[in-house]
């Protein structure tokens, strides 16, 4: 056995204040920036990112989109770090048209359409005015893209936003006892639809698919306007992502029971 372990953050036993499990890269890229001392490692199939936000401890695990592997990073995340808190952060689509592109959403509930349900232990003021809302969150198998779609998901399941990871991350905690958070941003609303080639161009990593994207600018050249306008919002939605999260930690961070 070493005399030390190696100092935090790394591919090491060293314990984190916050973990987050996030799906893509452009999710957590600006909250990234923000941090210091940020390191990249691969463990297992998941790549980690240690760092620091002050005297913050962070590690931070990209799953891929979707429940399985949103499940297998979070445990992956608590076997490695053992935080305190565990956070669920990303990307959303609204279900209520009082959110917006931008906006920011954190979990009272969280249910899926198999009729699972888990509560979560928060109190947390919503600021509509300011894009801050509250309240329940669906976690769906594929991604919704039609707004008609998200008004029915929205109505049945009595929920503010649909992803496809954070239900699964919640349960992990659950069983492991440790405390929970999911903090999403609205990243398409119910203005438009998704374009089709999205779901085509975009793989379970997150990661765009060159070959697709050709493929559908040649087919449909309009979409090209679409996808940019797409990533847009997201690069906006990322961004506020960044500033709440910033905020969320410090107060995690602040709260020792």
């Amino acid at each position: 056995m070493p005399d030390h372990l190696p100092e935090f953050p790394g591919p090491d036993l060293a314990h984190a204040d916050i973990g987050i499990v996030y799906a893509t890269k452009i999710e957590i890229a600006p909250f990234l920036e923000r941090c210091d001392r940020v390191r990249k490692y691969t463990g297992g199939k998941f790549v980690f990112h240690g760092g620091r936000l002050g005297d913050i401890k962070l590690a931070l695990v990209g799953c891929g989109m979707g429940f399985a592997p949103a499940r297998r990073a979070t445990q992956a995340l608590l076997d490695a770090h053992s935080p305190r808190w565990v956070i669920s952060a990303g990307f959303s689509g609204a279900l209520h048209p009082s959110l917006h592109v931008g906006d920011i959403v954190v979990a009272t509930s969280l249910v899926d359409t198999h009729d699972q349900e888990l509560h979560v232990d928060l109190k947390m003021p919503a600021d509509p005015a300011k894009g801050l809302h509250v309240g329940r969150l669906l976690t769906v198998d594929h991604m919704v893209r039609l707004v008609t779609e998200k008004e029915e998901l929205g109505q049945k399941y009595s929920a503010l936003a649909v992803d496809m990871e954070s239900l699964s991350v919640a349960q992990v905690c659950r069983d492991s006892k440790t405390r929970f958070l999911a903090v999403r941003v609205i990243s398409d609303d119910l203005a438009a639809d998704l374009p089709p080639e999205i779901l085509a161009v975009v793989g379970p990593s997150g990661g765009v698919r060159i070959g697709a994207a050709i493929a559908s600018i040649w087919k449909r050249p309009g979409s090209v306007k679409e996808m940019w306008r797409l990533r847009e919002q997201s690069n906006h939605a990322a961004e506020r992502l960044a500033k709440f999260l910033d905020g969320v930690a410090v107060q995690l961070h602040a709260t020792k029971s």
